[in-house]
């Protein structure tokens, strides 16, 4: 009889708690749909409800980061994510919010902080054997520092990505070729911001020579980003802009690159059109990271 009582009891409990869980849920799936939306700032306050209700939540915490660095506020973003940090219910979340940690203080353009967010996956993702995770994880970084200014930095995380992935078991013809493509696109980059401009152009060559082989078909869009991306560092505005049309349009970086290249040749209209699309993005990754803030600047300014 106390066994059954004590069923009674938890059953109860149980039965009491699911509609407040369904309730934190609703919540929370609102606040993400206004973040998506782009309406940050009603999505940070209600993601401040949620946490009001469960102040350890590590979605309220998560979600209100994302949105606070979308919105300009670094550094409360930067102490959500922390918090998310501590409370992840699982290596993969964790790992997730601390990478997000690293795109966050690539907003505020810290590449030491930032460093040692992505070093603590990088080296979680080795130390399991995920060579594949973890050289994604190191040529984010590469990236990271490459648009910071940190051309060594750079250089030495894309080269650890490069080893990174060809340790990888079992790997096909096709892996090789991806990892080589990676990594010539990344020279080619480092070279043009280094002013060697014919030694990217050559990187440019290999990277449109792997293209062009199957199964990489699909990698065009690289191509163009990076054939754009050169000329625009070698201050051909018109080549870069036909290049960069080319490319991904959803990407916010992308859409920087045109716009700025618009602005050199005076043509503010264009320009303004493609900053406004770069504001438009929601996402929270490391090309929004560089082209949300100077967008947000130079829409401000006009």
């Amino acid at each position: 009889m106390r066994r059954f009582g004590f069923v009674l009891f938890a059953t109860g409990i149980l039965l009491s708690v699911a509609p407040a869980l369904r309730a934190q849920a609703d919540v929370i799936a609102r606040a993400k749909k206004l973040d998506a939306q782009g309406d940050q700032t009603a999505a940070i306050a209600v993601y401040r409800q949620a946490l009001a209700r469960t102040p350890r939540s590590f979605d309220a915490h998560y979600g209100i980061a994302r949105a606070l660095d979308l919105h300009g506020d670094y550094d409360e973003a930067r102490t959500h994510f922390t918090t998310a940090i501590d409370v992840a219910p699982d290596d993969g979340s964790r790992d997730q919010a601390l990478r997000m940690l690293g795109v966050s203080w690539t907003f505020a353009r810290n590449g030491r902080e930032a460093t040692r967010a992505y070093l603590r996956v990088f080296d979680r993702r080795a130390a399991a054997a995920d060579f594949a995770g973890a050289a994604e994880v190191a040529n984010e970084l590469g990236r990271v520092l490459l648009e910071l200014g940190d051309l060594d930095g750079a250089t030495t995380w894309y080269r650890r990505g490069y080893d990174t992935a060809l340790r990888a078991p079992a790997r096909s013809a096709a892996d090789n070729d991806l990892a080589e493509l990676r990594w010539a696109h990344a020279h080619a980059r480092i070279a043009i911001r280094r002013g060697q401009a014919s030694d990217a152009t050559r990187h440019v060559e290999r990277v449109k020579t792997l293209v062009n082989k199957e199964p990489n078909r699909g990698e065009e869009p690289q191509y163009a980003y990076l054939a754009g991306y050169v000329a625009y560092y070698a201050k051909n505005d018109r080549q870069a802009i036909a290049h960069l049309q080319q490319a991904d349009q959803q990407d916010p970086f992308i859409l920087l690159l045109l716009a700025q290249a618009h602005q050199r040749l005076g043509e503010r209209t264009a320009a303004r059109e493609y900053y406004t699309k770069v504001m438009a993005s929601t996402s929270h990754a490391v090309n929004n990271a560089f082209a949300r803030p100077i967008a947000r600047r130079e829409l401000s300014a006009q």
